[in-house]
């Protein structure tokens, strides 16, 4: 389910939605390498957002999307205990909660374990939830005049990853997903391939990951690239056998004290009948996630920050992204663009998190974007 599984990301931003206290990996298993756990690890910082007792922290982050409206993530995380040598190579262990609600009546929650080992060597997550997500999409008919169709998927959802490094700042490793979902949707018309039934995936996948960003959360320098590869078959458990592939590569350039160019590149595919919420989609700002749902997307996209305090920035970003097979037939092959600017709001200057407002323009919408971190 396209936005329930990216229900996941939002513990991404559990205290501050954020990845701090970041370093780069180092080839030497004793280097400091400080990069980001599901929940960063805020406990000595003297910010006013979080509610604290000992190793125990709880942090709201207001979110604001077409795809979801208006709502709030609550969060909260325990940090588990380290000597000072295992601070200097790894992020701290950490078991976090998370709760969402929007003003569309969308909501999710979730339990999340992540746990670092030997120096940051190994890394696992499990990731244990339920949503229930009320959405829109263009119906798959050329006549219908681009109606929009309501669209309910309810589920739960299980992740975990376990992955090594293998040498310097590159990671390999294998995960499992399944989703149990059921969806409701009505429209007259070929669903072009999809699954829109009630579905129950479950995959086993491979994945590949290069990071020598300085801090995740706002990059100034340094490269990203990840590749997953998940095969869902009916012999583990799956009601249909499908294929899913994505990569993403971005690069951050740091070119002054207080300027910052940042791009990056997307492809997915899907082989197979595919669940309509597990479809590749065009992920640039504009537009809600579910306008534009295929089998193949791709998108580019670049944006400059600007820091013009210590507190205050503004971005602007421009990019474009295409769609074939798509679930709304009549789009497939279109040059999809978006472009816009924003502001950012400081609210852990050294740590580099901060508050993000977009305004963005696409073909034929415009979005107001507002969460915590950047958008890539």
């Amino acid at each position: 389910m396209i936005y329930l599984v990216r229900i996941v990301s939002i513990f991404a931003t559990l205290a501050l939605a954020s990845t701090v206290l970041a370093a780069s990996a180092q080839a030497d298993d004793t280097a400091t390498d400080t990069r980001p756990s599901v929940a960063p690890d805020i406990r000595e910082d003297e910010s006013k957002l979080k509610l604290q007792k000992g190793n125990f922290v709880v942090v709201p982050v207001p979110i604001s999307n077409p795809t979801l409206d208006t709502g709030l993530v609550a969060g909260a995380a325990n940090f588990y205990a380290q000597t000072e040598e295992q601070k200097k190579a790894q992020p701290a262990s950490v078991t976090a909660v998370a709760a969402m609600y929007t003003s569309n009546d969308s909501r999710a929650a979730a339990i999340v374990q992540q746990n670092y080992w030997r120096n940051d060597r190994w890394r696992f997550t499990g990731v244990l939830g339920a949503a229930d997500l009320r959405l829109s999409l263009i119906a798959p008919d050329e006549g219908s005049g681009s109606e929009s169709v309501d669209w309910r998927i309810n589920g739960a959802f299980f992740l975990t990853r376990l992955s090594r490094r293998i040498t310097g700042d590159w990671y390999g490793g294998v995960f499992a997903r399944v989703i149990d979902a059921g969806q409701s949707l009505e429209f007259g018309g070929e669903s072009a391939g999809f699954d829109t039934d009630d579905v129950r995936s479950a995959g086993i996948g491979i994945t590949a990951e290069f990071d020598s960003r300085d801090l995740p959360i706002n990059t100034y320098t340094g490269r990203h690239f990840k590749f997953d590869a998940l095969f869902n078959d009916e012999s583990i458990g799956s009601n249909g056998t499908y294929q899913s592939y994505e990569a993403s590569f971005k690069s951050f350039h740091e070119l002054s004290d207080t300027a910052v160019l940042a791009w990056e590149i997307r492809g997915c595919q899907r082989e197979g009948t595919t669940p309509l919420w597990d479809s590749c989609r065009i992920k640039l700002r504009g537009f809600s996630a579910t306008d534009y749902l295929g089998k193949v997307s791709y998108s580019a996209q670049a944006e400059l920050r600007w820091r013009f305090t210590k507190r205050w920035a503004f971005v602007a970003f421009g990019g474009a992204g295409e769609v074939a097979q798509s679930f709304s037939g009549f789009r497939d092959r279109t040059s999809i663009p978006s472009y816009g600017a924003g502001v950012r709001f400081s609210v852990l200057p050294a740590k580099r998190v901060n508050m993000r407002l977009d305004y963005a323009k696409s073909r034929d919408s415009d979005a107001i974007h507002f969460s915590v971190g950047e958008a890539f």
